[in-house]
């Protein structure tokens, strides 16, 4: 599937919140509650400068339509220390529809160039332990395991690890 990716906008916020929360719905966001429009108008907000956030849209089609966005992703502090400022936490998320197809692919290349761009020196992504899909695209795009957070998690009364992978630049 052939997307372009984009930064995010304030108009995006309804399309990310609908993929966003999906993900709330089961265990690959540590959430427990969905998130309102205002609060993800709020996200792409803070997702902007040197952490931003961006979107993945398949084309319209033969009939002219709009592009949809089909995913997601962004750059985010590792921690509000000083000294972690040159270490970016990332996330990605692909609409299920679309999964499978490349999306997290481009949202994930997109972002490590950004990473670069901004002259960060390491990229940490933190993936429960039981998406094997997201940690194996992580490990195609070059990133490395490790370690294993043991059940530092629960979600619907289950404890859930997390896989640490790291991609120096």
């Amino acid at each position: 599937m052939s997307v372009a990716v984009r930064a995010a906008r304030r108009a995006d916020a309804e399309a990310i919140r609908a993929i966003y929360n999906a993900e709330v719905e089961g265990f690959n966001t540590f959430d427990l509650t969905p998130r309102t429009l205002d609060d993800q108008v709020g996200w792409i907000d803070a997702h902007s400068g040197g952490h931003p956030a961006v979107v993945a849209e398949a084309p319209g089609g033969a009939t002219g339509a709009e592009p949809t966005v089909v995913g997601f992703g962004s750059l985010s502090p590792f921690r509000e220390r000083p000294g972690y400022a040159t270490t970016v936490e990332v996330s990605v998320y692909a609409h299920e529809a679309h999964r499978n197809r490349g999306v997290g692919r481009a949202l994930l290349g997109e972002l490590v160039g950004l990473a670069r761009g901004y002259g960060y020196h390491c990229i940490i992504a933190r993936v429960v332990g039981s998406n094997a899909p997201s940690i194996a695209l992580h490990e195609r795009c070059g990133f490395e395991q490790v370690g294993v957070e043991r059940e530092v998690g629960r979600k619907y009364g289950r404890w859930l690890d997390v896989v640490e992978l790291q991609l120096m630049l």
